[in-house]
């Protein structure tokens, strides 16, 4: 149990220095990619976060479709509900049409929702944090990306794809607003994409070739 105990903590620390690698340069400059040779997603910025406009009593269902394939996300609005209105705002603009998955860990986690893809972009505003969930990172949950400092998600959002995931509940700093209902395979299928290194964190991470979000429809019922 101690050696078991041990390799925990160090696959904790590998993974947690690394999102806190990438964290610190999120949303810090807004240069954008040009060597995936993906297409540009739309620039959409706003001067502040959407007003709410959800019913947090009802259900949010977003189907998500990838060049790989599709998938479906239960958004969890009565227990994130800043979180899953701030999503579903930038969705139906269609914000999320065209951006990449610019970050792929497969034992850990797929990374996307950056019009930069690199890391660097958001929507031109930060949400506040809802950190109060009693779920746990596991595979299929869906996450905000942040940096370090409290209350600075935007668009950037993360899904669980193996058991390194679980090295967050160590420390659950990001706010989980959904998980995988159906197409769990397809999120696979994008973990399992061929990575080369980062040239701005050094993991690997960087997908050697394009994984884009082609349209995210919101089901309401």
């Amino acid at each position: 149990m101690k050696n078991g105990t041990t390799r925990r903590a160090r696959t904790y620390g590998k993974w947690a220095t690394l999102l806190m690698v990438v964290a610190s340069i999120l949303l810090v400059t807004a240069c954008g990619n040009t060597e995936t040779g993906k297409e540009t997603a739309k620039v959409m910025k706003w001067d502040q976060m959407p007003a709410m406009e959800i019913d947090p009593d009802k259900n949010y269902m977003a189907e998500v479709k990838t060049n790989k394939g599709s998938f479906e996300i239960e958004l969890f609005a009565n227990e994130a509900p800043q979180t899953v209105n701030n999503f579903v705002f930038l969705a139906r603009q269609g914000f999320y049409e065209g951006i990449t998955f610019h970050r792929i860990i497969e034992t850990f986690m797929v990374q996307t929702g950056d019009p930069n893809g690199d890391g660097t972009g958001g929507p031109g505003y930060t949400i506040p944090d809802e950190l109060d969930s009693e779920r746990q990172y596991e595979a299929g949950i869906v996450a905000m990306a942040k940096t370090m400092e409290p209350n600075s998600a935007g668009s950037q959002f993360f899904i669980c794809t193996g058991a390194d995931a679980m090295s967050l509940n160590a420390s659950p700093d990001y706010p989980i607003f959904g998980k995988v209902k159906s197409g769990m395979d397809v999120v696979e299928a994008i973990a399992s994409t061929p990575v080369e290194v980062n040239s701005m964190t050094g993991e690997y991470s960087q997908p050697s070739e394009t994984v884009q979000i082609e349209s995210i429809v919101i089901h309401e019922s």
